[in-house]
């Protein structure tokens, strides 16, 4: 029988195993930022330990960078802790993105764009969407800040096998129909517990034709269902992004493709569970509470806890109602909005603001709504400008931002006031996650996003839009 590729990377990094039936893993890449790496680096210094693989540690700042006037003095908290991760890779001998070198931006976003992500390898980070690097064929995870000293330490962790899920996607989908779509659907199905003990397996016709960047969409938020990680097999695709990027060796790059491709799940690959969607049956959706489980497509009405089937399902959605300020039985398109965000290491890529922007000509957002556009590196901004497109944002109302987490934790001064309601193509919609411990967050793809800014409401972007039946989606 085959194997997954689950299987094949585990298998490849397994350094022994020990005693209460755990796997001793070594982790190839290590990910770092400011703010789960200080006290890491403290508990090394403690123990007198020195990083073990220097070479194998990149870091990044990301989740309390400003977005407005990044020179100017900022929180000291903040201050602190970007001087103690400058501390720390200046005396460990570690790569480091800072806000000088025009490569800064989300970690997630930087990894892939530097070619340091890579098929078949395993990749650690101190930051829960680390699944994001799963896109390209890796097993990738976010860990605690305590297992963040124990690969600087040791390039390893100690880690439980994890079960394979595979989730195939078959068919095309309809016009207005994104990746955020289709993984706010997927966690709608199998729930915000369901993955947990699993790594997600995504394969099917969608995701073969789904842009690099639009799989780490998808990857990124394998988490939000529960899930340890999330992955798409190596292709033709992941070969070609990659190719020529800064941290892939070009030695004898077919030999390195061929090794990556390898890595792909084997045809008869046993899995643990199979689960079966139909694209067709993907709407445009949203959340409307306080889990990214709590999904529904743009044309359906908000729960009711009455028809909830068990009392844990019914105290869910009253909590959530009573949080969100929000009707049972009543539509979501045309909820009011106060904010709209495009950003995060979820939407925050150049695919994102170039298909928003596809659509954004000729509209403005709605009077009474903040529109923030904050690309997710310095790369990705710099892309954006040669195309034009923040001027077309600008056009239309939203302010463009510099680089950085932004609002999707809002570890920054992009936070939402009191109880504002944000539209946001961010990952998690969590109580209190975008700032303000009363503030209400609708996740949603970009260009959803968009037009809940031109609305002033909740939309359908196809109706806002006038998508057309033979509209390009993947």
């Amino acid at each position: 029988m085959g194997k997954s590729l689950f299987q094949k990377v585990w298998d490849n990094h397994r350094v022994s195993t020990l005693a209460d039936g755990r796997t001793q893993l070594f982790i190839g890449t290590h990910l770092i930022h400011e703010v789960t790496s200080p006290q890491a680096f403290g508990m090394l210094r403690d123990l007198g330990l020195k990083v073990k693989f220097p070479q194998r540690t990149f870091a990044t700042v990301d989740h309390i960078v400003p977005t407005v006037d990044q020179d100017a003095p900022q929180d000291p908290l903040a201050a602190e802790m970007m001087l103690a991760l400058r501390k720390n890779v200046d005396d460990f001998g570690i790569t480091y993105f800072d806000l000088s070198s025009g490569k800064q931006g989300i970690v997630h976003v930087v990894g892939p764009e530097q070619g340091i992500t890579q098929p078949g390898t395993t990749i650690a980070c101190g930051d829960s969407h680390t699944a994001t690097h799963g896109a390209f064929g890796a097993i990738a995870f976010g860990i605690g800040t305590t297992q963040v000293r124990d690969v600087l330490a040791s390039q390893t962790l100690a880690l439980e096998a994890l079960q394979v899920r595979r989730i195939e996607v078959s068919g095309r989908l309809r016009p207005g129909v994104y990746a955020k779509d289709v993984i706010l659907h997927i966690i709608r199905m199998l729930g915000a517990k369901g993955g947990i003990g699993y790594a997600y397996e995504y394969a099917g016709e969608v995701f073969e034709r789904m842009s690099m960047e639009e799989r780490m969409t998808v990857c990124n938020m394998s988490i939000e269902g529960g899930a340890r990680c999330g992955y798409v097999n190596p292709d033709a695709k992941t070969v070609a992004y990659l190719r020529g990027r800064p941290f892939v060796d070009m030695t004898d790059f077919d030999a390195t493709a061929a090794r990556w491709l390898a890595f792909a799940s084997d045809a008869d690959a046993h899995f643990d569970d199979l689960v079966r969607m139909d694209a067709a049956e993907i709407e445009p959706t949203v959340t409307w509470g306080i889990s990214p489980a709590h999904g529904i497509a743009i044309s359906e009405t908000i729960p009711d806890p009455a028809t909830a089937k068990t009392q844990e399902e019914k105290d869910s959605i009253a909590e959530a109602l009573a949080y969100m300020k929000l009707a049972a039985g009543t539509p979501i398109k045309g909820v009011g909005i106060e904010v709209a965000f495009i950003g995060s290491c979820t939407n925050g890529r150049l695919s994102d603001f170039r298909e928003v922007a596809k659509y954004l000509r000729g509209h403005r957002v709605a009077p009474g709504v903040t529109a923030l556009a904050v690309p997710g590196s310095q790369i990705v901004a710099i892309q954006c400008e040669q195309e034009g497109l923040p001027q077309i944002f600008r056009e239309a109302g939203f302010e463009w931002r510099a680089a950085g987490c932004s609002m999707c934790l809002a570890m920054n001064p992009d936070k939402l006031v009191g109880d504002q309601l944000c539209a946001s193509s961010s990952n998690r919609n969590f109580k209190g996650r975008q700032g303000s411990p009363t503030g209400r967050t609708v996740l949603m793809s970009p260009l959803m996003v968009a037009a809940a800014a031109i609305r002033g409401s909740i939309a359908d972007a196809r109706e806002v839009f006038a998508l057309e039946p033979d509209s390009t989606v993947a």
